[in-house]
């Protein structure tokens, strides 16, 4: 079986990381890789092709293109290396609007060549331990998901802090975290609710919580801010048999239950410092206790695995094109809701 030749179109911060990835496999063999800045370019592993123009790196022997260039460049890309004849990986956001993805995937589909986006995310290990809650039923009849991400430096940087570069955070987080539900969550959303804001950048968003109510009843919401000086990566499952939650990217969490309800009979009222309550008032003790969460088995190399996979046609490409256009459809919905203040019907 004869390696798979990769060349890399773009080598900043993900095309570095994509040449480490791809020399981990013994199945692939990164042969070329291009980048117009040459500050880029003076880490290029040995014996690896070094180009400054993508056009000449696609006339290489190569069979397969990663393309890591800034969020509009992806369509020209695209286009040049499915006319070129090479299947190709492109990082996300797919392209800078829905039209440009139809005409992008229109193109492979013509040349005959393999097209898949960047969606790693969906192995990481937080994101899996609690899809492992919701697959397996854990907490019973879900009705509620969260999805929190908190950082402390605010900033953007270098071309993300430019909106016709597709900067801002729900081009750059906000897809994963988007992309993260819709794959846990087997149902068509009903309505899409979001607030966007620029809180410290002046451009671009750096701050964003979106409320997803999908038609089998369950309710996610979604949460970004950059500057909210508690970082957390957060989840919590709400339903009917417990709670799920995690605190951080390390997938630290638990399950916890109730040995039983309250009964709704007449008895002595607890008094706490929000006055007298029965729901919200501490709980006695023994009555809660925690299990596990459930282990599982992932890591960002999963992506590639699945994509050498399909390569030799030993299974199907796990991102499609159809999901990743309906996350761009649900970009669109996020961003009219929070320039009307209204919730979008979406499916």
């Amino acid at each position: 079986m004869e390696k798979i030749k990769v060349g890399i179109i773009g080598f900043g911060f993900m095309g570095h990381n994509h040449a480490d990835m791809v020399q981990s496999f013994d199945e692939m063999e990164l042969v070329a890789v291009c980048d117009t800045n040459p500050e880029q370019l003076t880490d290029v592993p040995a014996g690896v092709k070094i180009y400054d123009n993508a056009d000449d790196l696609l006339k290489e022997d190569i069979n397969v293109v990663i393309i890591s260039v800034p969020n509009p460049l992806h369509k020209e890309m695209t286009v040049k290396a499915a006319r070129a004849g090479k299947h190709i990986i492109c990082e996300k956001p797919a392209a800078m609007s829905v039209a440009e993805f139809d005409e992008m995937v229109k193109v492979t589909q013509g040349c005959n060549v393999m097209f898949t986006i960047h969606h790693q995310r969906r192995w990481d290990y937080d994101y899996r331990r609690m899809k492992a809650v919701f697959d397996q039923n854990l907490v019973g009849d879900v009705y509620i998901i969260k999805s929190q991400l908190y950082g402390v430096n605010g900033n953007m940087h270098d071309w993300h802090i430019y909106p016709e570069m597709g900067g801002g955070m729900l081009y750059d987080w906000g897809v994963h975290l988007i992309d993260q539900i819709l794959q846990m969550v087997p149902s068509e959303i009903d309505t899409i609710f979001a607030d966007v804001k620029n809180v410290i950048n002046e451009k671009v968003d750096d701050y964003f919580n979106i409320i997803v109510r999908f038609k089998n009843n369950i309710t996610a919401e979604i949460e970004l801010g950059t500057y909210y000086l508690t970082p957390k990566r957060g989840w919590f499952i709400g339903g009917n048999k417990g709670s799920a939650m995690i605190d951080d990217f390390s997938g630290a969490g638990k399950i916890v239950r109730t040995k039983h309800l309250l009964k709704n009979v007449p008895g002595k009222i607890t008094m706490t410092a929000a006055g007298p309550t029965r729901s919200f008032g501490p709980p006695e003790p023994g009555l809660l206790y925690e299990e596990p969460l459930p282990d599982v088995e992932c890591s960002h190399r999963d992506y590639f695995v699945n994509f050498i996979n399909a390569y030799y046609g030993k299974e199907e490409l796990m991102v499609k094109n159809d999901q990743v256009r309906r996350i761009l459809r649900f970009l669109d919905a996020v961003r009219e809701s929070a320039r009307t203040n209204k919730a979008i019907k979406f499916e």
